[in-house]
């Protein structure tokens, strides 16, 4: 079989992306991509030198996503309700789009602890820069941690049914009202 000429970088990812949404990283093997996209699995080798790399762009695309939908949420509003904005994309985007936030949130072999991606930076700046319209500290690392582990936390325990029948009732508002109270309290500091 030629080298497929028409086969490029972006449409593998995207057609990776279908497959990581259907059935999560589990799923997403080179033959079943290759498979879906016409061709044999050597040639996707030449774009992506191993799956690893492939879960890599994967991981990129998916920060990048979240990062956008982040700041559309946000849109033009004020620091307290854009916080609030966002904090629904981030567990909206966790809830509706699971294997690709588990993929964003999982280390993947060779990277090491935290995030290092430039996209995952990209990410991280973001939401310090929403944290800092409210607090007044464009570099307040210790109320971003906060907020994004209260976000993961909850986006956690949401995907994984814990919360049960009822649901998180109003837990999710207390608590990130509790944040955002401690935030607009170091502003005023």
């Amino acid at each position: 079989m030629p080298y497929p000429a028409k086969l490029t970088r972006e449409g593998i990812t995207r057609a990776a992306h279908l497959l990581l949404d259907q059935g999560g990283p589990d799923a997403l093997a080179m033959r079943p991509l290759a498979d879906a996209l016409g061709v044999r699995p050597g040639s996707l080798y030449r774009h992506f030198g191993s799956r690893d790399a492939l879960l890599g762009e994967l991981a990129e695309h998916a920060a990048d996503a979240l990062r956008l939908d982040l700041g559309a949420a946000a849109g033009t509003l004020g620091p307290r309700d854009a916080l609030n904005a966002v904090a629904q994309a981030y567990l909206d985007f966790a809830r509706t789009r699971p294997h690709t936030y588990d993929l964003l949130m999982t280390p993947r072999p060779g990277q090491a602890p935290g995030i290092k991606t430039s996209a995952g930076k990209h990410l991280w700046n973001a939401l310090l820069t929403h944290v800092g319209a409210l607090t007044g500290n464009p570099d307040d690392t210790g109320h971003a941690v906060a907020y994004w582990t209260f976000l993961h936390g909850a986006a956690s325990l949401q995907r994984s049914g814990l919360y049960g029948a009822s649901g998180p009732q109003d837990g999710l508002d207390i608590g990130l009202n509790a944040i955002l109270d401690r935030m607009a309290r170091a502003a005023k500091a």
